[in-house]
């Protein structure tokens, strides 16, 4: 009975032993036929080649319809390491041009997952990209020699106009981030990056196409799957308007060779910039094609840093483009009227402390002060408002002082359509309140109401000041891209943002900004039979002055805003105003006259020095 107690027992563990194998056998074969798909993917890749159809990606033009960046053919060689069978090594590098010690280090690369983790010796990988049509005819004689290797078509970006690099942007070769953040990216596909091309990379690079290819057992081509029918074609990527006038955008970058700075301008009805220049740029069609990495490489070693977008990412002191939102703020909170007058002995002199400013008649009301840009008056009406009982504190005051000039769009980003804006820089009480230990008044600040000190803004934000103020206290915000096909326009590109100043202010200011134009420092812009409104500036640098204008024009159906900026310029007046008044001119009547064109000449042929360095 104990014997036959014990075989009972080893029944039982015997059977749970089986059981037991035949439940994992079922679990791992429902692993490797439902959940896994790797052996149907090596079965597969033995009588299928899945062929990557890519599509054309979308083109741009400007705002006149003019085309600007479009496509042209390029191929990518592609091997799959599985088919590579008795290959002349040499010959393939020489039909290639290159050297057997790329050939081997990029046949490495491949392999190594660590660099290409999505690897396998079944699916094609991407060896050489961007053959041009020459080199592509010549490789294609003589690929029947090259088991395993094909060619990729593919596009590459073409250029009609060899400005705007800062805008446009440029293509490079995904990251591992790129692929991990985005499945529609495998190794060896480009994504846009920098400049619309990365704003709008997901409008314009389409949509993948896939053809199915049949193989026999030697890996051999023998026709199309079930005769396409299962082939998915690709689906182009969306064309894009952009608001550049390119014949403006010509001039702009015209009239900033030689010299270090930015020219912005905007429709302010719209928002829409219609030129966007920054110096020293670029060609944008030498980062297209192999040499890319070189030129790229180059372009961001040079001092200069021809690379920076200066219009959205360099930050200045503003000069004194910056007193027409002071003027705007004092008449608001009451600080001041239009007929309150402030005295200049040659600039700003109390308690000690002594602001310069350059000849001109005093005491001044309002609008000649601007005109004639006094720095007295403008320190005069900071100091009366950081000091004045309207307020509980000095912080409070300047609390509100703040508050307006974030309305007026400064210290945050505007938020243009390009990656990279900067947001320059708007001080706070609590700033003051740690750098002087809670001890200042309006003298201690004083320079930042004449655009200097703490204060920072970037051109494109003294262009949409300019915008304000034409608009009489409204801005859009800026951008650069006017249509997307088929899509909608995202909405802060049509609300208006409205400041905290009442409407009847800015028109005390508009004359300010006419006066200058017919009679005070801005006389060079006076355009005939075009009521052009300006303010000069003259921000004082380590070095020689930076030469600035704000300006708009008509006064009373303006249709350009603009700013200049000019580092190491001198007086706005020697720069500023001659490149704003040209860039209006041109954009108002479609033309430059002989004198003009003259004029655009000698400010081209130019050439700032910076101490014994040019610039």
């Amino acid at each position: 009975m104990i014997n036959d107690y014990r075989f009972e027992n080893r029944k039982f563990v015997i059977v749970g032993i089986v059981l037991a194998i035949v439940v994992a056998f079922i679990c791992r074969l429902f692993s490797l036929q439902i959940i896994n798909d790797d052996y149907k993917k090596y079965a597969d890749s033995n009588a299928f080649l899945n062929k990557t159809i890519y599509p054309s990606r979308g083109v741009m033009y400007d705002r006149n319809g003019k085309l600007l960046v479009s496509n042209q053919p390029a191929y990518d060689v592609m091997v799959c390491m599985r088919n590579v069978k008795d290959l002349d090594t040499l010959a393939f590098c020489n039909s290639l041009g290159i050297t057997r010690e790329f050939f081997e280090k990029r046949i490495k690369d491949i392999k190594n997952k660590n660099l290409n983790p999505g690897y396998s010796s079944y699916t094609d990988q991407l060896f050489l990209s961007q053959l041009t049509a020459e080199d592509f005819a010549m490789f294609q004689e003589q690929l029947y020699k090259f088991n395993g290797f094909s060619i990729q078509r593919r596009t590459v970006r073409q250029y009609d106009y060899h400005v705007a690099g800062h805008i446009f942007g440029d293509l490079g070769e995904v990251s591992k981030k790129d692929i991990a953040n985005d499945d529609y990216y495998v190794r060896g596909d480009f994504i846009g990056k920098q400049g619309i091309e990365s704003y709008y990379e997901k409008y314009l690079r389409g949509e993948k196409g896939k053809e199915i290819l049949l193989r026999d057992a030697h890996g051999r081509i023998k026709g199309r799957y079930l005769d396409g029918a299962m082939d998915v074609a690709p689906v182009p990527g969306k064309n894009l308007t952009l608001s550049l006038d390119i014949e403006l955008q010509q001039l702009a970058e015209r009239l900033l060779e030689n010299k270090i700075g930015s020219v912005v301008a905007i429709e302010p009805s719209t928002g829409e910039v219609l030129c966007m220049a920054s110096s020293p740029t670029f060609d944008p069609q030498i980062l297209v094609g192999r040499q890319r990495g070189e030129n790229h490489k180059i372009l961001s070693k040079d001092k200069q840093k021809p690379l920076l977008n200066r219009a959205i990412q360099g930050t200045y002191p503003p000069g004194s483009t910056f007193k027409t939102s002071q003027a705007l703020t004092y008449l608001h909170e009451g600080i001041i009227s239009p007929e309150t007058s402030f005295p200049c002995a040659h600039g700003f002199r109390f308690k000690g402390l002594h602001v310069g400013c350059h000849p001109h008649g005093s005491p001044l009301p309002l609008v000649p002060a601007l005109a004639t840009s006094c720095n007295s008056y403008f320190c005069w009406g900071l100091y009366r408002m950081i000091g004045s009982d309207r307020y509980t504190s000095s912080q409070d005051a300047f609390n509100h002082w703040k508050d307006h000039m974030v309305a007026m769009g400064f210290g945050y980003r505007l938020g243009i359509d390009l990656p990279g804006e900067a947001r320059g820089f708007i001080p706070n009480s609590a700033f003051y309140d740690k750098w002087y230990g809670g001890r200042w008044n309006g003298l201690t600040i004083i320079s930042i109401s004449i655009g200097q000190g703490e204060v920072t803004l970037t051109p494109l934000q003294i262009a949409n000041l300019g915008a304000t103020i034409a608009n009489r206290g409204y801005y859009i915000a800026p951008h650069v891209v006017k249509e997307v096909e088929g899509e909608a326009m995202d909405s802060i590109y049509s609300t208006p943002k409205r400041t905290l100043v009442d409407e009847r202010h800015y028109e005390t200011v508009v004359k300010g900004m006419r006066e200058a134009v017919l009679n005070g420092t801005c006389r060079a812009a006076n355009l005939p039979g075009i009521e052009v409104c300006g303010k000069t500036g003259t921000a004082q640098n380590r070095g020689k002055d930076h030469s600035a204008f704000m300006g708009f024009a008509p006064m009373n159906d303006p249709k350009i805003a603009i700013a200049v900026y000019v580092e190491n310029g001198g007086f706005g007046a020697v720069y500023g105003v001659p490149i704003g008044a040209l860039i209006m001119e041109k954009y108002l009547t479609g033309t430059l006259s002989a004198a003009s064109e003259q004029k655009a000449n000698d400010i081209q042929q130019r050439v700032i020095y910076y101490g014994n360095q040019e610039r």
